[in-house]
């Protein structure tokens, strides 16, 4: 079993910020916030995809939020690159698990279970997975969201209702468990994952855009303390797959991600003077 990894010392602070209501995710709210600011970037819905403007040069967490009083694992991503081990993102990977209800804001690629190399926008070729030789996929956030399987059913003695039984009902054994997988399937509601493996990373724009595309950089090292622990999942795909693109605001307006209101010019007036009352003006200001 992969050891997965658990954000430390996230009970003493979960209170410490709160997302917005427009927050994504079914099982998770997952949303972007500006660390320079601590303003959650606005989330705007454009054919069928999510997107946040980013500015260059701005350090950014993903903040996720638990919504179930189970544990999830978060198999996060940037630039289809996996957040914690930078191997190039999958759904079996490590990833980031969440207590019931926690809230947590992954701020880095993970260096050790101390520290991270801050998120910070930067240019395509200064990403990180611009560096490392894997541009296709710059400009998309990815949460992969798994349900934990619940722990094996313990036999337990039967009770008998009466000491007045005979010696042969006694005998009677038991009904065995109910297997793994059904309670599995009790347990998990009809859950599904419908996201397809295309769905955690995008494809790059080849339409020309005004401004240089926006990555995520391998920015200073910072404090995060983390520890380790395993999971296991409940089923090998998914349960929610959450896609957040990204781009500067400049390039979002150009594609029509962000419309913004057209600007008010006058109309010219042929006569300017005409209606206007003509009285007598004050003289001008005496010298003496």
């Amino acid at each position: 079993m992969k050891p997965h990894i658990l954000p430390a010392s996230l009970l003493l602070a979960l209170s410490a910020w709160a997302l917005p209501a427009h927050a994504i995710g079914r099982l998770a709210d997952v949303t972007v916030v500006d660390r320079n600011t601590g303003a959650t970037l606005p989330l705007y819905y454009h054919r069928g995809e999510y997107w946040v403007a980013g500015q260059y040069g701005a350090k950014y967490a993903i903040a996720v939020r638990n919504k179930l009083g189970e544990r999830v694992l978060a198999v996060t991503a940037v630039d289809g690159v996996n957040v914690l081990s930078g191997e190039t993102a999958a759904w079996d990977q490590t990833g980031y698990v969440f207590s019931p209800w926690q809230q947590y804001q992954v701020t880095g690629w993970r260096k050790s279970s101390s520290e991270v190399a801050a998120f910070e926008f930067s240019a395509l070729g200064d990403s990180y997975a611009g560096r490392t030789g894997r541009p296709a996929n710059v400009g998309v956030i990815g949460v992969a969201l798994f349900r934990e399987q619940p722990p094996e059913p313990v036999a337990q003695a039967p009770v008998y209702s009466s000491p007045r039984r005979s010696e042969r009902e006694a005998d009677v054994p038991a009904a065995p468990p109910a297997p793994a997988a059904a309670l599995a399937d009790r347990i998990r509601g009809g859950a599904d994952a419908s996201a397809s493996a295309e769905g955690l990373l995008s494809k790059p724009q080849a339409a020309p855009l005004p401004a240089p595309k926006l990555g995520t950089g391998h920015g200073a090292r910072e404090s995060s303390p983390v520890s380790h622990t395993s999971f296991a999942r409940l089923q090998a795909q998914p349960n929610e797959v959450i896609r957040i693109r990204y781009d500067s605001r400049e390039n979002l307006v150009a594609a029509g991600v962000i419309r913004e209101p057209a600007a008010h010019h006058p109309v010219p007036d042929p006569f300017p003077q005409s209606g206007n009352a003509s009285y007598v003006p004050d003289p001008p200001v005496r010298r003496y």
